[in-house]
């Protein structure tokens, strides 16, 4: 019986300090005041989406290479371009005037002239040869001039969409480094933030 009138005992004084501890609420529970919350308009600026500037861009771009990244306000890009399809043309250019001397060196052997600036040097094989290579060197630098010019229409394109992309605080991936004072080691994270 003592036995049981203590267990009681040392019960009831439990959860008398239980209660006494008891806030009206959940401890975990957060609660917003009635105030409506503020928002600092210049903090969120929202920005219209238009539809149609990648679009816009890729047009540019194919009219004038250099032209979409006008638009997008690259500037940075635009000797890029022009450089880089400008080389292309220039290999072009190039191996055809050398197919042309080639070729017309050939014809004329073919026609029984002797006065060519290969004679005696390159032979009628060699002269084949010469113009094959040249031939393939000028379809080569002439795909990849069109490959630069279809990139210069993809670049201007994507960057228009991303232009539009919404990068702003309230969407955030961000990795963090934090040094633990009471276990004497570092922590490694990653915060994803996404408010709305």
């Amino acid at each position: 019986m003592p036995n049981k009138q203590l267990f009681f005992g040392f019960l009831s004084i439990l959860l008398i300090s239980f209660s006494f501890a008891q806030k009206e609420g959940d401890s975990l529970s957060v609660t917003l005041e009635d105030e409506p919350v503020l928002i600092d308009s210049k903090l969120i600026e929202r920005k219209e989406i238009d539809p149609l500037r990648p679009s816009k861009a890729a047009f540019y771009s194919a009219i004038l290479p250099g032209a979409g990244q006008f638009y997008n306000k690259r500037y940075w890009k635009i000797p890029i371009v022009w450089g880089a399809i400008g080389t292309g043309v220039y290999f072009y250019l190039r191996n055809d005037r050398q197919f042309d001397r080639y070729r017309d060196a050939y014809k004329r052997r073919l026609a029984g002239f002797t006065d060519d600036e290969f004679f005696g040097v390159v032979s009628d094989d060699g002269l084949i040869r010469a113009q094959q290579q040249f031939r393939r060197n000028k379809e080569v630098s002439l795909l990849v001039t069109i490959g630069l010019y279809a990139l210069n229409i993809i670049d201007a394109n994507v960057d228009a969409h991303l232009l539009q992309f919404n990068v702003d605080e309230n969407l955030t991936l961000s990795p963090h480094y934090q040094y633990n004072q009471l276990e004497n080691s570092t922590d490694l994270g990653l915060t994803l933030n996404f408010k709305f």
